[in-house]
């Protein structure tokens, strides 16, 4: 069942569309993914049958022919077709992160295992040990076993003053 849509805004997202795939075909840009493509036939297909691409009115505006994240698409798209750019997550004004990276031989003072003479076995890594400075004493008293006691039940006891019985 076709959508009450307004024909300007209908002939508008066609020609979009449209003129993105147009862009696409030309190659100024990246070329597009299967997923780009077929987003842009089957938006077109729904637009020309239904009037609207989505019927979910919580999506978009009552009267467009867009759901507001198609709309977002179709400009990430059109923009990837005129070469203009790719992610939107990326910032114009830096540069390009490259992260920092240790150089772990120029830290170590051993000789690489290729400048190492192949006369000494590797060393064989020993069990870790316990070492106290003093043993412990052993003590004299009996080591005593008996839960705590439970704690006494809470007594209630009576305000004065309260509230007045009111049933004399």
């Amino acid at each position: 069942m076709p959508r009450d849509v307004d024909e300007r805004k209908k002939r508008a997202a066609l020609r979009k569309l449209r003129k993105a795939a147009a862009l696409a075909e030309q190659g100024l840009g990246p070329e597009l993914s299967d997923w780009e493509r077929q987003f842009l036939e089957e938006v077109e297909a729904r637009i020309e049958t239904y009037g609207s691409a989505f019927a979910d009115p919580e999506k978009g505006a009552e009267g467009d022919a867009l759901s507001s994240l198609q709309r977002i698409k179709l400009k990430e798209i059109d923009k990837k077709a005129r070469g203009k750019g790719g992610s939107s997550f990326k910032s114009k004004s830096r540069p390009a992160y490259t992260p920092r990276v240790r150089d772990i031989d120029a830290e170590t003072d051993e000789p690489d295992a290729e400048e190492a003479p192949a006369s000494t076995p590797p060393p064989v890594p020993s069990k870790p040990r316990l070492v106290s400075a003093t043993p412990p004493a052993p003590s004299k008293e009996p080591i005593k076993t008996t839960p705590p006691a439970p704690p006494a039940r809470p007594s209630f006891r009576v305000i004065e003053g309260g509230k007045a019985n009111t049933s004399d």
